[in-house]
This record gives C-alpha cells, sequence and structure tokens, in this order.
C-alpha cells in the first residue's frame, strides 16, 4: 500500500477481516460473503475493485495449520498461518530449519501468473497495480537480507504482449530474470503460444535471460475427472497441465525460433517425461504425416530443444529421477513448495535424500538435482550463488 499513491490507496488491493461464508465463482476462485450466520467463520480477505478473495488453507498449509486437519478451501486468517507465509525474517528462518539456501517466489494473491489483474476491468489500473507488485517484490520480499535467497518472479500485463515485454526489460534492468507465465493462455482467453501473438514478449525474455515459469494452475483449470469427483483425483492428475503445456512448447517452433529461451515447469513432476519425448520424436519422424509445415517450424527432434533448455521440477518422484538418463538429469530440479500443501517442509532434506537413495544418484547427480541444475537455469552466479 505504501508505495502506491495516495490517490489509489483506498482503491489499491488491501486486506479486511471478514466474518462470512465461502462463493466458489469457477473452479479457480474463491470469495466471501459477510453473514453473521451461526456456521459463518473468520477470514482475511483480499478486496480489489470487484474482487473479494479469501485467504484460505491450501495456499498456507504449513506448520500448526498442517495439524488441524482442514481442507483445502478453509477460510483462514493471517493470524492462523505461520509467519513464514508473509514475513520475510520469518520466511528465511523457515528456510534455515528446511536447509534451504534459496527458492524461487511465484505470486499467491494475484495467482500464479498474475490473473488477477487481467481479469480485472481497469487494465489502466491493473497495469499499476502490477508493476507495483513486482517492485514491492524484487525491492522488498527479495531485497535485503532475501538478496540472493528469494528470488523474485515477475508477472506481466498479459492482456498485452509489447507492454508484458516492456515490464520485463523494466525488471531485468533491476535484476530480475524470471517470470510467471500460463501454463495455457488459452485457458485465460488470450492467444495460444502458436499465434506469433507472444513474440515481444518472448523475444524480450530472451534478450534479457529471463525464464519463463509455469505453475500448474496457471491456466486457472485444474485436471478432474466429474464434478463430484474428490479433490484426490485432481492431484493425481495435476501433472496433466504440464504434459499438455510441453507438449505445446515442444511443437510450436517458439524454442527453434528463439534458441536462447529456458522454460521451467513447476509441480508437474518428471515421470511421464520419457514417453512424451519419445512420442513427439515419433510423430516429427513422420511430420509429413500431420503438419506440411512440421520441419520448417521445427527443424529438429523436439525433444532435442530440452537440454539447457526445458527444465522440471520434482518433490514426489522416484520414477523421474530413475528415468534421468532419458529426460537429462542436468533437466531435473527439487523443489519444496513452501507453503502448500504438497510442501515437504520442515523434513525436504530427509525427503531429497530418500528420493536420491532409492533413484541411484551419484554425489554429482545429487549435486545438480539439489543445486547445480537451478544455479545453470537461473543464472544465480549473479546473485553469489556458486558451484
Amino acid at each position: 500500500m505504501a508505495r502506491m499513491a495516495s490517490k489509489h490507496r483506498d482503491r489499491a488491493p488491501h486486506v479486511e477481516r471478514v466474518h462470512g461464508h465461502q462463493v466458489h465463482r469457477g473452479a479457480a476462485e474463491v470469495e466471501l460473503v459477510e453473514s453473521d450466520d451461526a456456521d459463518a467463520t473468520w477470514a482475511d480477505v483480499w478486496v480489489y475493485d470487484d474482487l473479494r478473495w479469501p485467504l484460505i488453507v491450501g495456499y498456507v498449509n504449513v506448520g500448526d495449520l498442517r495439524d488441524r486437519n482442514l481442507t483445502g478451501h478453509a477460510m483462514v486468517t493471517y493470524d492462523d498461518i505461520l509467519p513464514g507465509c508473509f514475513e520475510q525474517g520469518s520466511r528465511l528462518k523457515d528456510m534455515d530449519l528446511n536447509n534451504t539456501e534459496a527458492q524461487l517466489c511465484f505470486p499467491t494473491v494475484p495467482r500464479f501468473c498474475g490473473q488477477l489483474f487481467l481479469e480485472r476491468k481497469d487494465k489502466e489500473f491493473a497495469h499499476l497495480c502490477l508493476k507495483t507488485y513486482n517492485d514491492w517484490v524484487i525491492d522488498d520480499w527479495c531485497g535485503g537480507a532475501g538478496h540472493g535467497r528469494l528470488i523474485p518472479n515477475i508477472v506481466v500485463p498479459l492482456w498485452d504482449a509489447n507492454l508484458a515485454a516492456t515490464e520485463i526489460h523494466r525488471c531485468a534492468d533491476k535484476g530480475t530474470h524470471a517470470v510467471a507465465f500460463s501454463e495455457a493462455p488459452v485457458e485465460l482467453g488470450l492467444p495460444s503460444i502458436h499465434s506469433g501473438w507472444w513474440d515481444p514478449f518472448l523475444l524480450a525474455c530472451e534478450q534479457t535471460e529471463t525464464v519463463i515459469n509455469m505453475h500448474v494452475g496457471s491456466s486457472s483449470k485444474m485436471p478432474t475427472t466429474a464434478p463430484d469427483a474428490p479433490f484426490s483425483i485432481c492431484a493425481a492428475l495435476i501433472f496433466e497441465n504440464v504434459l499438455r503445456s510441453m507438449v505445446d512448447w515442444l511443437m510450436s517452433g517458439v524454442l527453434a525460433r528463439y534458441p536462447r529461451l529456458r522454460i521451467a515447469f513447476s509441480e508437474g513432476q518428471v515421470g511421464w517425461m520419457p514417453f512424451v519425448l519419445q512420442r513427439l520424436d515419433s510423430l516429427w519422424e513422420r511430420g509429413e504425416m500431420y503438419d506440411h509445415d512440421m520441419r520448417v517450424r521445427l527443424p529438429d527432434p523436439p525433444s532435442s530443444y530440452v537440454p539447457g533448455r526445458v527444465y522440471g521440477c520434482v518433490f514426489d518422484d522416484v520414477v523421474g529421477l530413475q528415468s534421468r538418463d532419458v529426460i537429462g538429469m542436468g533437466q531435473i530440479m527439487f523443489e519444496t513448495d513452501y507453503p502448500h500443501s504438497d510442501s515437504t517442509f520442515p523434513h525436504s532434506a530427509d525427503t531429497a535424500q530418500a528420493l536420491a537413495s532409492a533413484a541411484g544418484l551419484s554425489d554429482h547427480e545429487m549435486w545438480q538435482f539439489l543445486r547445480g541444475n537451478a544455479i545453470e537455469c537461473y543464472r544465480l552466479e549473479s546473485v553469489g550463488i556458486t558451484q
């Protein structure tokens, strides 16, 4: 709020404590309606124009809160959750407790790729709020004591590829080289990466060595089998979002046209990749049977664009690590998912060791998995993280 001009502060995104009930506005958005009913609960709610977004357990399910066995959509207040979820000093202490030197920080309230700003009607004000958020992430949350440990991951104005490119360059000038993007822009009502519409943004990312990061759910859509299927079905199928997105990127020709571009997928695991890469290469070999321009769009087999450029993250995937020779050990990174429900905090070191042991990783492969690949992907030498 302090970063906003005084004339905007009443309208800027802010928190209100409210007593009421959840109202689901589709699969990806929960709002709160005030009520004094006996079964209503207290929640801290982010308010921004027409949005009333309550803080829910699924986004902050670490520490004592996890022991309450609440469902992911249960509403809570900031008093209920670990301070590490929102205070820099406490986050750094939690990272120390979890043997975590550095972590890439995805947005929460703006959603995984900034859908919050995309969905607001007043795009001029949304753009102002978005830039203010990025400045806060870079200068405050990831600045000071957090520099080199909390890695900023900005958002861009998704409604305008040229504005997005400008924001990439602006934030790169501030030393930031990671951006959150959608795994499936079409699901957000935007052009696909096949369209060419995103070229200004993609070029800016290549020019500034900005890694494009796609978190599961950044399409505002999650996989399931039926409207009444339990959430565990979604949790089991969540990798489908990354599978579809990776196929899009590898088959679009984007990585061929931008040969220095790097992309990374979060929470999708990697065990499914060997078959998918084999299938895509098989299609490429018989390309004339499918797309008349496949060899023009993709001069080389799809899998050839993976090394050093396409990264996957795992926290529970022995099969993927056992398949590392097919995927490429240099493309697999470990994630802790703090503070979400899948988080291995505060036992991430034990989890990583168990995964490495079960997969038979060598000492060098263990180093790649936990450190080296992230240093390479995000060029972390620039913030003092070295071999």
